[in-house]
């Protein structure tokens, strides 16, 4: 990598530094903050009911953050390459927090974790553009499937919500070992950022808990910026993402 590429990838790596320890600073704080905003019985909001857009939201984005867990410990033990280790980590970190605080505020909210009859992304329905694939300059999503209905995706093959890898797309990340381990990694993080930014879009837009919104928006902050990384990553390694 030559040094000028060097260089641009330790600017992207401070920035995204930045937000996510911004992020986790203020996650004690933000999930106590959940339960004054929404109401626990003691403030005069009620909490969210269990098929609000705060609901689906933490219900849905923890399953999507669970999996981008599940990917950087894939690779983690896949490569050596001492950049996509890194940021595999700080995905799984943050996103592991992340999904504590989505999970958390339901137990705060005394709502299930899992909506019986409901599908993924039915919270989505409730915005008046329906399908949120073009915001937050996500780019073309085209590669992506889209199925009917205003989530703007169809299940197949364990892919339960925008951005998902399928059960083959992991065996095969499974089954991966270094540059290729890398590039399949890297291309369907960003997939999967792409369909997570989409649904933190979502919330900002539809969700009614202030810390809520807050916390998505940061969300789309953050991985926005490591699609930029990863964009770089797969550069040097002779290679694009799959959409966008």
């Amino acid at each position: 990598m030559s040094s000028a590429a060097r260089s641009v990838t330790r600017t992207q790596w401070a920035a995204i530094t930045a937000v996510v320890l911004a992020l986790l600073f203020a996650g004690t704080a933000t999930v106590a903050s959940a339960g004054r905003d929404s109401g626990t019985g003691t403030e005069s909001a009620p909490a969210p009911s269990a098929d609000s857009a705060d609901a689906g939201f933490a219900r849905d984005m923890a399953v999507h953050h669970q999996q981008a867990v599940e990917m950087s410990f894939i690779v983690r033990d896949s490569t050596d390459d001492e950049e996509v280790r890194r940021l595999a980590y700080d995905i799984a970190n943050t996103q592991a927090n992340q999904r504590g605080m989505l999970l958390g505020w339901l137990d705060l909210w005394g709502l299930p974790k899992v909506q019986s009859g409901q599908e993924p992304m039915a919270w989505m329905e409730k915005s008046g553009s329906g399908d949120h694939s073009d915001m937050g300059n996500m780019g073309d999503m085209s590669g992506m499937d889209h199925g009917s209905g205003s989530s703007g995706h169809e299940a197949h093959d364990g892919s339960l919500m925008p951005g998902m890898a399928t059960k083959t797309e992991l065996d095969q990340l499974r089954q991966a070992r270094g540059k290729q381990a890398e590039i399949l990694y890297l291309q369907l993080m960003t997939d999967h950022h792409m369909g997570g930014v989409s649904m933190a879009q979502g919330c900002v837009e539809l969700c009614e808990v202030g810390t809520e919104k807050d916390l998505a928006a940061g969300m789309v902050a953050a991985q926005q910026s490591e699609m930029g990384l990863m964009a770089d990553l797969l550069k040097a390694r002779g290679a694009k993402p799959r959409t966008g």
